[in-house]
């Protein structure tokens, strides 16, 4: 966890280095040179590319040294850590690139071109999480805690190359993330997709390994990229008796979301009993827990992604 908070950190300050960096650079330029807008931008990414790389490489290791007394440089850890079981881990890291380029190319293509709706396009995203991390969770969940981290500095880096608009991912990137945005993003900052991963990342972060509660890693999984996802599709195409006059969730939707979580869950705890965890978990609380973190799916409206996977998780750990 440390070599997260470090990483995490670092990059949170990063922007406010490059800022005043680019000030700098921008006005020893403008004042030089009169190049073309191209060349400005060359350099501009550059100077972003080669500062990070400079936090990176440097500037946070040497922080995690003094305050965490963290002695080996992350990067040299990391390897490490992955080539302690290189099959398993390389194997699902092969895995988790395939899906997210399939995805990439195969969303963003539907997006422009077809008339889905766009709340239905954001759900495959949903679904995607549950591809890719239910897997890693049962099979590799040590790897998967360091892997939310990673995921969680990558999507800090491409938020700030979107706004700064950073040649030559900068603009493309923006198109892309502005395609499945909501009324939760503001015309700066796109979060709903910082939502989901902390969503699934939580209740993983928060649990000490597997013990006697073992879907309780699972929250965010479960109620975001199966619950929320059911709720919404099934909602959106079926519902007709709406919870509220004002509000879009409909008990059609909330009674899918309910009966898939139960299905799924069905389905995962033979699946971890035969890998040899004892259960305490009675179906009685299993369903008030899934009952009332859907019920409160459907009256929330304002990053629900990050907030119900936490109710949820606490109401497995009662």
């Amino acid at each position: 966890m440390e070599l997260e908070e470090g990483v995490v950190l670092g990059l949170l300050l990063f922007p406010l280095f490059i800022k005043y960096a680019l000030h700098l650079s921008e006005c020893y330029f403008n004042k030089r040179y009169s190049e073309a807008r191209r060349s400005n931008e060359i350099r501009t990414s550059l100077l972003f590319f080669s500062s990070l790389g400079f936090i990176l490489v440097v500037i946070i290791p040497s922080w995690m040294q003094i305050v965490q007394d963290f002695h080996v440089h992350p990067l040299l850890w990391v390897l490490t850590f992955v080539f302690s079981e290189p099959l398993k881990r390389l194997s699902l890291c092969i895995y988790w690139v395939s899906l997210i380029f399939a995805s990439v190319l195969r969303f963003y293509n539907i997006s422009k071109n077809s008339k889905i709706e766009r709340i239905l396009l954001r759900k495959y995203y949903h679904l995607l999480a549950v591809l890719m991390f239910v897997p890693a969770l049962i099979f590799q969940p040590k790897f998967l805690h360091l892997a939310f981290g990673a995921a969680l500095a990558v999507f800090l880096v491409l938020e700030i190359m979107r706004v700064w608009r950073i040649w030559p991912l900068g603009q493309f990137i923006h198109q892309f993330m502005t395609a499945f945005t909501d009324h939760r993003d503001s015309d700066l900052l796109i979060v709903s997709h910082f939502s989901l991963l902390l969503g699934c990342a939580l209740p993983i972060w928060m649990s000490s390994g597997f013990n006697d509660r073992p879907l309780a890693p699972f929250a965010g999984i479960l109620s975001l990229g199966i619950g929320d996802t059911m709720a919404s599709i099934v909602g959106y195409k079926y519902g007709v008796l709406r919870w509220s006059k004002t509000g879009k969730k409909t008990i059609e939707g909330t009674a899918a979301g309910i009966t898939s979580v139960l299905a799924a869950c069905s389905i995962l705890l033979p699946l971890l009993a035969s890998t040899g965890y004892i259960f305490t978990e009675h179906w009685f609380s299993l369903i008030l827990a899934v009952t009332v973190s859907s019920l409160l799916e459907a009256y929330t409206t304002q990053l629900d992604n990050a907030f119900i996977p936490l109710i949820f998780y606490s109401h497995l750990c009662l």
